[in-house]
């Protein structure tokens, strides 16, 4: 649907998480019931989180743990990891710098060159623990860093920047050619980060096997205040599931969908499944753990960027031990803690015995959701923030 927002102008109307709300079927189900694992390429996942490829909230002991607890955790193969033999002194610079400084002092740290011996022993870091090893990099480098990946074991190689597009054009450089890259990889490719149906349809022809949907929602990047670009996430999910869903109909072929980013709370996450997704990729949520290398710290990928950072460095605090937030018990009532045990029991309140049912609720256009018969909620939160 388009408005009018001026003469001879018409503007898309998109919705984000606090606009829609979730409506329940005929029938309820018991939360211990539901499937919630997700297939991405020959992996099953028992649950449907990916940890975002950052440094404040993957390094490889995060990806054990994340990984034996049945999800996915991205290492960021450009990051302080591949960079530095200690990224531990990194990381507490970082941290512990003045706020007005922090982005400066992040473009400084991120000038040291990515030493491949050291994207070799972190990828044997995480799979001498028999767990699945998944690692981003920036388009320009994938080609370099596939083969160093996948001769050391890796299982799942991200391709990910701030918007993707299987037509890059450039005359300074060559651009990366998803087909043949895809063609050539011995791994599972998972490319992002896009929001249009054309789009996530183009890259899905690709050959790529899953897609990162979303571009500036996370709490840590800045890309909508400094390029004015991006879609809520609910209406860049729904339509490119929609890409998903016609290819499907049209091949065969099954491209999962994956929610990058913007979730704030547990039903933020249960929502992005309702919209179509397969499963969602957090940081923010993850990086309230005690175990991450954060420690409470989060900062965005492109923060280090020399000439126009579109990140910053944020505290969201621990809030609790992994475990806790992904499976409880909560000891808070904000939707931060027991992500898995909310959606189990979103899902079974809704009557979808699986994830596949769940991209078929009933949603409501429902701006009010949050606020409606909730002004002692309002009062007890404003408390809170003095």
């Amino acid at each position: 649907m388009a408005m009018w927002i001026g003469i001879n102008r018409k503007a898309r109307v998109c919705y984000g998480f606090d606009d829609i709300s979730l409506v329940p079927g005929n029938i309820t189900l018991n939360p211990e019931e539901v499937d919630i694992t997700t297939q991405i390429g020959p992996y099953k996942l028992n649950i449907p989180i990916f940890a975002a490829a950052m440094d404040g909230v993957v390094d490889p002991k995060f990806a054990v743990l994340l990984g034996k607890m049945g999800g996915v955790a991205v290492l960021n193969l450009m990051g302080i990891y591949t960079r530095y033999e200690n990224p531990y002194e990194v990381i507490e610079e970082i941290i512990s710098s003045d706020e007005k400084k922090s982005t400066q002092i992040i473009q400084n740290v991120y000038k040291e060159p990515v030493k491949e011996e050291l994207i070799e022993r972190r990828i044997y870091e995480i799979k001498k623990e028999k767990v699945i090893c998944a690692v981003s990099c920036i388009p320009q480098y994938a080609e370099r860093y596939l083969d160093i990946a996948e001769n050391s074991g890796v299982d799942i190689f991200v391709v990910q920047s701030t918007v993707t597009t299987a037509k890059h054009i450039s005359s300074k450089y060559k651009p990366l050619d998803l087909y043949s890259f895809c063609k050539k990889a011995k791994v599972p490719i998972i490319v992002g980060n896009c929001v249009t149906f054309e789009v996530a349809y183009e890259l899905i022809e690709t050959g790529i096997s899953g897609i990162l949907v979303g571009i500036g929602p996370g709490a840590a990047c800045t890309t909508r205040e400094v390029l004015g670009i991006g879609v809520p996430q609910v209406t860049a999910t729904a339509d490119c599931t929609a890409a998903r869903d016609f290819y499907f109909k049209k091949t065969g072929r099954y491209v999962p969908i994956i929610t990058d980013g913007g979730m704030v709370t547990s039903g933020d996450i249960c929502k992005a499944f309702a919209c179509g997704s397969d499963a969602v990729m957090i940081g923010s949520a993850l990086v309230k753990a005690v175990e991450s290398p954060g420690k409470g710290y989060h900062w965005g990928m492109a923060t280090s960027d020399e000439n126009l950072p579109r990140g910053t460095r944020i505290k969201v605090g621990t809030y609790g031990t992994l475990k806790e937030i992904l499976f409880g018990p909560a000891k808070v009532d904000d939707g931060s803690q027991n992500l898995i045990g909310a959606l189990r029991l979103s899902m079974a309140s809704l009557g979808a015995k699986n994830l596949k049912e769940m991209q078929l609720v009933e949603i409501a256009i429902a701006p009010s959701v949050k606020t409606e018969g909730k002004i002692y909620q309002s009062v007890k939160k404003l408390q809170r923030e003095k």
